[in-house]
Parts: C-alpha cells; sequence; structure tokens
C-alpha cells in the first residue's frame, strides 16, 4: 500500500486529489490548518483507505515532523499543495508589506523545501514530489508580485532537486485556474462561478504519480490526453 503525504488537504485540490489517491489505495497523511474542515475530509476518505490527517501549520517545523514521522519508515509521494496568499486584495510590490511578504515564503518556499529535506530519507529510486505552482510564477502579472514570486522560487527548486536528485521524479505542476477559495479570495467580489473545478487538474495530477513522466515542470489540464 503506497503512502502519500498531501497538505492543504481539507478542501480544493488537495481534497480532491486525496479522494482520487483514496480511491487508488493509497495510505494518506493529510494536514490542514482549520480543524473542522480537516476532520470532515478525514471522516470522507476514511471510508475508502487508511488515512491520518493532522491538524496545523506547515510553516511550523514540529508540524512538519510530525507529518513525516506519521509516514512511517517509507513514502512514495509527497504532495507541496499548501498555499499562502498574502494579502487580499494582492497589493503591489512596491507597497507589499514585508512582514506578510515574509509569511508567503515561510510557507510557499521555505516550508516545502523543508518538508521535502525531512522526508528524502523516506523516498526511494522513482519516488514522486509534486510542487504545485502557478502561471503566476512564469508571468508577471500586476499585483501578483508577492504570490507569483514565491512560486517561481518553488518553481526554481524544483528544478535544480530534479538536478540533484536524478532517481526521484520531481515535478512543479500548474494546475490552472479552479473554483477554490483561495482563487476567490485573490479575485474578492468577482464571480469565479466560470473556473472549473478542481477535480478537472487531478487528471493531470495522476499521470505524474502514476506514469514515467520525466521530472520537470508540467500544465495538469495538458496532460489529460496523456491520461487517456
Amino acid at each position: 500500500m503506497p503512502t502519500a503525504i498531501v497538505t492543504g488537504a481539507s478542501r480544493g485540490l488537495g481534497l480532491a486529489l486525496a479522494r482520487a489517491l483514496a480511491e487508488r489505495d493509497w495510505r494518506l497523511v493529510i494536514d490542514a490548518r482549520e480543524p473542522e474542515p480537516l476532520a470532515s475530509a478525514r471522516d470522507e476518505l476514511a471510508a475508502v483507505t487508511e488515512v491520518t490527517a493532522l491538524v496545523g501549520d506547515v510553516g511550523d517545523e514540529s508540524h512538519r515532523a510530525a507529518l513525516v514521522a506519521t509516514a512511517g519508515r517509507r513514502l512514495d509521494l509527497l504532495v507541496n499543495n499548501a498555499s499562502l496568499l498574502g494579502p487580499s486584495p494582492q497589493p503591489p510590490l512596491g507597497e507589499y508589506p514585508l512582514a506578510e511578504l515574509e509569511d508567503v515564503y515561510r510557507v510557499n518556499v521555505f516550508a516545502a523545501l523543508s518538508l521535502i529535506q525531512m522526508a528524502l530519507p523516506l523516498l526511494g529510486d522513482g519516488a514522486r514530489i509534486v510542487n504545485v505552482t502557478s502561471d503566476a510564477g512564469v508571468e508577471s502579472y500586476e499585483g501578483w508580485g508577492g504570490y507569483g514570486s514565491s512560486k517561481a522560487a518553488l518553481e526554481r527548486l524544483t528544478g535544480v532537486l530534479a538536478a540533484e536528485h536524478p532517481g526521484l521524479r520531481v515535478y512543479a505542476v500548474d494546475p490552472g485556474d479552479m473554483r477554490t477559495r483561495m482563487h476567490q479570495l485573490a479575485f474578492p467580489g468577482e464571480d469565479i462561478s466560470d473556473r472549473p473545478p478542481p477535480e478537472d487538474s487531478v487528471p493531470g495530477l495522476l499521470t505524474l504519480i502514476e506514469g514515467r513522466l520525466p521530472s520537470g515542470r508540467y500544465l495538469a489540464r495538458d496532460l489529460v490526453p496523456v491520461a487517456q
């Protein structure tokens, strides 16, 4: 029974992916900051597979250590999905509160790398690391300097890790626009009902997790034809 850690799995893309993995008989270690949504996700997933849910912030070192310890002696998949948007609406870089920018980097960059460092001894040949990124990490959008630059840093970390660990498959995956709470926070007051649900991005992620594509950056929805 393969084991996966999926961060930020109480809702949105994290929960959608956890559901798909549960249906494929993966043992899951999931987390989120809010207890009630996480408990609901745990109860749903526990009806299908073995799951442990830990409440906490991935920015907290002790919480990251607990996630890795719960995985046991072997880990087949680490999904760094948890992210912090930062202020909403997004301020321009010239006015961005630096203390809040530090929080964005703490979660989106440093926590992801720290969790990878902790998990490396458990990841055998062929294991997967999936870092969820964004088009804001490669495109320069006005007002997205904070979140976007953090995802750009995560993408560079992903590429270097892939070069340094050729026995692993290390992916940066852009799930595309999704109808999620974070996306709504990014566009306060806007109607985002036309955005696709996060479930639409899951088949592309499964292509990376189950297939043999080389390490690199991928757009989740571009991978769906490959999966078919």
